[in-house]
């Protein structure tokens, strides 16, 4: 690891949490992913060796914490130390949403990435009793099929046919579901403006958007930055 060769412990700890990847393996860990196999579902694109890498140097640093799941697998967990970086992950999640995530473009989607995000932010107080699976279908700048198995206590997300009937058939733009999920636009008007098509029993279908808790900052409002004239 590279140091500052300071003494600031601003220095300090950014040398163990500012390294690229790392702020966003500690989120996915304070975001209840401990497996490898899940870090790797909310880390698109980053290679394997260096996912392996990175944990490696949060054990090091007393942020990361392996604990068997039986005879040969384990598992990811923050210490305590690593719980403490909450904090830091909200803040710079909020930050972000306020001055740096104004729009969300075309290079910005990824309906896999968005899926499983939106498999563990759900209402699960919400659903009904019985197992709901809804179908979405993304159409536009990227395109994809996923299964979204909604029921208590955990919901699920699949990218292949789980073989269960299906309830609802969700057709939507990528861009407008990811303009939806940060806040930036509502889901009724996306309904109504034909962008996202819900199709099954009217109860479910009315229910759907509820059961969506949305993006941990999708409440916080970015702000529009005055455009500067170049002389």
């Amino acid at each position: 690891m590279r140091t500052y060769g300071q003494f600031c412990p601003v220095a300090k700890a950014a040398e163990i949490f500012a390294e690229r990847w790392t702020p966003l393996i500690v989120r996915e860990l304070l975001a209840g992913s401990h497996r490898f196999s899940e870090l790797e579902r909310g880390l698109p694109g980053i290679p394997r060796s260096l996912l392996v890498q990175r944990l490696r140097a949060l054990a090091r640093a007393g942020v990361v914490e392996q604990r068997r799941t039986g005879r040969n697998g384990h598992d990811y967990h923050l210490t305590a130390a690593g719980q403490e970086l909450f904090g830091i992950v909200q803040g710079l999640g909020e930050w972000g949403q306020r001055w740096a995530n104004m729009e969300i473009r075309e290079e910005d989607v990824d309906p896999s990435l968005l899926m499983w995000d939106m498999h563990r932010r759900i209402n699960v107080e919400r659903l009904p009793d019985q197992r709901i699976v809804a179908r979405f279908q993304f159409t536009g700048t990227a395109r994809g099929t996923y299964w979204l198995i909604l029921e208590r206590p955990e919901p699920s997300v699949c990218l292949t046919d789980p073989g269960f009937e299906t309830d609802l058939h969700v057709t939507a733009d990528t861009l407008a579901l990811h303009r939806i999920w940060m806040g930036h636009a509502a889901f009724r008007d996306a309904v109504r403006g034909g962008l996202v098509t819900i199709e099954g029993p009217s109860k479910l279908a009315r229910a759907l958007p509820g059961w969506l808790a949305l993006s941990t900052f999708a409440d916080v409002k970015p702000v529009v930055q005055p455009r500067h004239r170049s002389s």
